[in-house]
């Protein structure tokens, strides 16, 4: 995983993105704040306390997971979430969630109140609310082996939500979704705007309200 962000073998040229530029890179981190600090202020302490209890109550252990995952230029961080799976098979190297997930877990995950953790991700710059989403890092090898095109996502923070998943390419691992999954997020890299920020942020409530 080391310098995996310098594996750019592509037709995709990052230098000219409009992120590329830095007053395009100060506006969406402005946004990334005023958006975080809302949701950690207003929505996140009473969801918090909700999750927290059932958790304790339907899946004792702890109330937060984490794992390392990839960042902007392949820096590793450790990303949060509530727990959605059985406490004694959560570790950093856990590859399969979906075998042991419990039925408060599968709820989590549907809605994606699990990622809301996330937001302090965002806040302390780890993360941005739009990007591609990140991999664990066993995948991570993976997709690079198979897509050359896969490092070119870290030119930029991943997100809490993106493109990909506001289109239906979500979660799944079979190869040829997760080819559909990069060229999102190249597509995304290529032609971002703040207003598309704010258009992947309301379709992506749309989509956990119908869920």
């Amino acid at each position: 995983m080391d310098a995996l962000y310098l594996e750019m073998d592509s037709e995709v040229s990052i230098n000219n993105t409009p992120l590329a530029r830095t007053s395009s890179r100060m506006i969406k981190r402005t946004f990334d704040i005023l958006v975080a600090s809302m949701v950690l202020v207003f929505i996140y302490p009473w969801i918090y306390i909700l999750v927290a209890s059932c958790i304790k109550i339907f899946m004792p252990g702890p109330i937060m997971f984490k794992q390392r995952r990839t960042g902007k230029d392949g820096r590793i961080f450790m990303c949060y979430k509530f727990r959605s799976m059985d406490a004694k098979n959560c570790s950093d190297e856990f590859v399969d969630p979906q075998s042991n997930r419990l039925f408060l877990g599968n709820f989590l995950r549907a809605t994606s109140i699990d990622e809301l953790p996330q937001f302090w991700n965002v806040l302390v710059g780890d993360m941005s609310i739009i990007g591609p989403r990140p991999h664990m890092l066993v995948h991570d090898e993976e997709y690079t082996a198979a897509i050359p095109e896969y490092p070119l996502r870290y030119t930029i923070k991943p997100g809490i939500t993106g493109w990909a998943q506001v289109n239906g390419l979500r979660g799944e691992r079979d190869l040829r979704r997760v080819k559909m999954r990069v060229d999102h997020d190249l597509w995304y890299i290529q032609n971002w705007s703040i207003a598309l920020d704010l258009k992947i942020m309301l379709r992506t409530v749309g989509v956990m309200m119908k869920r």
